[in-house]
C-alpha cells in the first residue's frame, strides 16, 4: 500500500509541479488535497490539515526552486521585484503559520473562495479595462517572444503590503501564495504573464523556505510524504518552466484563469459542505 502511495505521489508531484510552474502558483492546490486523502486512507486520522499544509509548503519550496532556476536561465525573472515582494511575504509567511493553528478556517475559506471568483472575473475582463497612466516609483519594460512590448511598475510600499498578505495566504492554506501574487502582479502592476509567473515562483521559493522553517520548528512536517512528493515536484517544476517559455502570454493567462476558478469553487464548496 505504501509503495502504491509513493508512486501516486510521484505522479502528483510531476503534474502539480508542471501546472504550478506554468501558472506561477507553486502546486499546493494539488498537494494538500492529495495528502489529506491518501495519507488518511492509508492511516485514518494520521494527517491533519495543519500537517498537510506544512508538508505541502515544503514541497512547494522544491517546485519553486526547480522552476526558478529554469526561469532565471530564460531571463524571465525580475529579481529586484522578487526581492521586494519577499520583504513583505517573509513575515506574512511566519504570521500565516501561527494563524493556521488559531483560526477556524471554515468561514475564512468561504471568503477566500469568493475573493478568488472576483479575481477570476477581473482576469476575464482585464484586457477590456482601459489602463490608467500611473506614475510608479519603479518602472520596467519587457518584450516577449512575439515582439509585444510591456511596461509595468509599482510603488515599493504597495508591493510590500500586498506581498505580506500573500505570505499569510501561502502558509495558511499551503497553496504557495501565487494564487494571489500572480493576479496582483498582472492586474495591479501590469506585469506581463511570463514575467509575473516566473517572478512569482522565486518569491514563492523564498516565502516557502521561511514558512517551512517555522513549520519544522513546530514539528508540523511529515517527512516521509514530503520525500515521496519532492522528486516529482522537482521534475515537474523544471518541465513546467520549459513549457511556459514556449507558450504565448494569453495561454498562460488562460491556465491561470481555469486554476483560480477551480480553487474558488473548491473552497466555497468545502466551507459549505465540510
Amino acid at each position: 500500500m505504501l509503495v502504491t502511495i509513493a508512486i501516486v505521489f510521484l505522479f502528483i508531484g510531476v503534474v502539480a509541479g508542471v501546472i504550478g510552474s506554468i501558472a506561477g502558483l507553486g502546486g499546493g492546490i494539488f498537494f494538500v488535497p492529495a495528502l489529506l486523502f491518501l495519507a488518511n486512507m492509508y492511516m485514518p486520522g494520521s494527517m491533519s490539515p495543519q500537517v498537510a499544509t506544512a508538508t505541502s509548503l515544503l514541497v512547494i519550496a522544491v517546485t519553486a526552486l526547480s522552476s526558478s532556476i529554469s526561469y532565471l536561465k530564460q531571463k524571465k525573472v525580475d529579481i529586484q521585484s522578487a526581492l521586494l515582494f519577499f520583504i513583505g511575504s517573509a513575515p506574512g509567511a511566519i504570521v500565516g503559520v501561527y494563524v493556521n493553528t488559531l483560526l477556524p478556517i471554515k468561514s475564512f475559506s468561504l471568503l477566500f473562495g469568493v475573493f478568488q471568483l472576483c479575481m477570476f472575473a477581473l482576469l476575464m475582463f482585464k484586457d477590456k479595462i482601459k489602463p490608467r497612466n500611473i506614475d510608479w516609483q519603479i518602472k520596467r519594460q519587457f518584450v516577449d517572444n512575439e515582439g509585444n512590448e510591456f511596461e509595468y511598475g509599482y510603488s515599493r510600499w504597495s508591493a510590500i503590503l500586498i506581498a505580506f498578505f500573500v505570505g499569510i495566504t501561502s502558509s495558511l492554506f499551503g497553496v504557495g501564495g501565487g494564487v494571489l501574487m500572480v493576479p496582483a502582479m498582472m492586474i495591479l502592476f501590469r506585469f506581463p504573464p511570463h514575467i509575473a509567473t516566473a517572478t512569482s515562483m522565486l518569491v514563492i521559493f523564498f516565502s516557502a523556505v521561511i514558512g517551512s522553517a517555522t513549520n519544522i520548528l513546530h514539528d508540523n512536517v511529515n517527512w516521509l510524504y514530503a520525500a515521496m512528493l519532492a522528486p516529482g515536484a522537482w521534475a515537474g517544476g523544471k518541465l513546467g518552466a520549459i513549457a511556459a517559455g514556449k507558450m504565448k502570454g494569453r495561454t498562460i493567462v488562460l491556465v491561470l484563469r481555469v486554476l483560480i476558478l477551480g480553487i474558488g469553487i473548491q473552497m466555497i464548496v468545502e466551507s459549505i459542505v465540510g
